[in-house]
């Protein structure tokens, strides 16, 4: 059975000052549909959104970012278990810094604790632990984390769900007829210094870091896909139909 590592972004789990039921629902259902197929893990962000919605600090402030995601990161969970409980999926979660995937005792425990959690039909969800950590210790985004969770622990493919349809040729926002291009094969470094431009106040990357995401996923000889989480589309067609009509997949 195929490993796939989901990534989901602040952008489509939240919606203004609160989180995006609806969305978060239909991301639900299509993990259930895709765990009969696939063996499926989720690196999910959203624990400082979810804190604001609780709690309205000043997340450009390191220790309130910290406190934001201490606040959220339950109420995160919370709504993804009831959500799952729909479907009788059982979740777990790991949180995760850089430094974990430096240590090898780490990456092992990483990596065992995975595997069990797959084996005993529970869904492992992921995040990063921004709380107690420093900068130093944190990728910063969760596209880089998503990447190494996935070469981590042997995934086929890292499909990341976020708030645009894939990577254009041009930038869409300022030109109207940019295409998607379906299939890329090799990223320059020219397009890895590109501005990061995060749509979503409490996103943290942008198509840099997915770009740089993809590369390493390239590098280690693994694929990426990188579609819209707000419609679900063409992340079904890829899933079930081995095709799709929007959305990037990044391969060498």
């Amino acid at each position: 059975m195929q490993r796939i590592v989901f990534k989901v972004g602040s952008s489509v789990l939240t919606d203004l000052d609160n989180i995006a039921k609806e969305r978060m629902l239909n991301l639900v259902s299509l993990l259930a549909e895709a765990r009969k197929k696939y063996e499926v893990i989720l690196v999910t962000s959203g624990a400082v959104a979810a804190g604001y919605t609780a709690l309205k600090l000043d997340r450009k402030k390191e220790i309130s970012k910290k406190v934001l995601a201490s606040v959220g990161q339950p109420i995160l969970m919370s709504s993804y278990k009831s959500k799952f409980d729909i479907f009788n999926v059982d979740i777990a979660q790991i949180l995760l810094t850089e430094d974990d995937f430096d240590s090898r005792t780490h990456t092992k425990i990483f990596q065992q604790i995975i595997d069990r959690t797959l084996e005993s039909g529970i869904l492992p969800i992921v995040n990063e632990n921004d709380i107690s950590t420093t900068p130093e210790q944190l990728f910063g985004d969760n596209d880089q984390l998503s990447a190494h969770v996935a070469h981590y622990t042997n995934a086929d493919i890292l499909i990341i769900l976020s708030d645009i349809d894939g990577y254009y040729d041009e930038n869409p926002k300022l030109n109207p007829n940019a295409k998607i291009k379906k299939v890329v094969h090799e990223i320059s470094e020219t397009e890895l210094q590109q501005e990061h431009s995060p749509n979503n106040e409490f996103a943290t990357g942008g198509i840099v870091t997915k770009l740089k995401a993809a590369k390493y996923m390239m590098d280690k000889k693994r694929k990426m896909f990188l579609c819209s989480g707000y419609d679900l589309t063409s992340a079904r067609e890829f899933l079930f139909q081995d095709e799709y009509t929007k959305g990037t997949l990044f391969k060498k």
